[in-house]
């Protein structure tokens, strides 16, 4: 199904990423700090960090994950770092993602999105590698209803089950009791796209600029869109073709 109104006709439940389609988490809580600090925990642990680091940037191509703290945690995870410190890691950066979420203005468009959807008996849940406690702050600060406590599926303790695994997709499916290919993954990364693809779950991109369009184009996404307003303004004809349908 490529096109958008496609998309959403057979969606009975929409799967949100977190950071991008629903806030920008790190915007007043900047991400390179928190990666810092990471790293500097860990050190006061015994562990160098630019050794995990190190290993880190040669499974991703090369790429500098010092200012991303997924990817800080990921390679902790990934490079051999003792799990008591990769859970103590990982608690440090969930503290950190609640306080910025604490802060984060919703992304434009995603609060009238979520009522229109809810308005239209259309099933949500969350679908993220943040910290869960990190969206259930953000959705109380903007008291946000329709996405309940038992929709939101985060980080666990395993950070081996980061997206792109599906493992979050698939919790989802599991408590709001979608098949598959009646969901719809909403994200803006090339891991959601990813993930999206091995639960079978069809995607929609959300891209904020044309370098972010064109990565998840090249990763496969079919239909990106960069404006929340665009999806807003089609779910009432949408439901009305589901409708019909029925």
């Amino acid at each position: 199904m490529t096109d958008l109104r496609g998309l959403l006709a057979s969606a009975e439940c929409v799967l949100f990423d977190f950071d991008g389609p629903l806030c920008p988490l790190f915007s007043r809580h900047p991400a390179d700090g928190v990666a810092e600090r990471l790293m500097a925990m860990m050190r006061e642990l015994g562990t160098d960090p630019a050794d995990v680091i190190g290993r880190g940037a040669v499974r991703s191509g090369g790429r500098d994950i010092r200012r991303d703290p997924l990817a800080v945690l990921r390679a902790a995870a990934a490079g051999g770092v003792p799990v008591g410190v990769v859970r103590k890691l990982e608690r440090f950066l969930s503290l950190e993602e609640c306080e910025a979420a604490g802060k984060a203005e919703p992304t434009p468009f995603a609060l009238p999105l979520i009522r229109s959807l809810a308005d239209s008996d259309v099933r949500m849940a969350v679908t993220t590698n943040n910290s869960p406690a990190a969206v259930l702050r953000f959705l109380d600060v903007w008291r946000v209803s329709g996405l309940p406590e038992t929709h939101i599926h985060g980080r666990t303790l395993d950070p081996g089950r980061l997206k792109p695994d599906p493992d979050c997709l698939h919790r989802a499916l599991d408590s709001t009791g979608t098949a598959a290919a009646e969901a719809l993954m909403i994200g803006d990364s090339t891991d959601d796209v990813y993930a999206a693809r091995a639960a079978g779950v069809p995607f929609l991109g959300y891209a904020r600029d044309r370098e972010k369009d064109a990565q998840l184009r090249a990763a496969g996404a079919q239909v990106v869109l960069g404006s929340l307003k665009t999806l807003l303004l089609a779910v009432p004809a949408a439901v009305r073709g589901r409708e019909r349908g029925h």
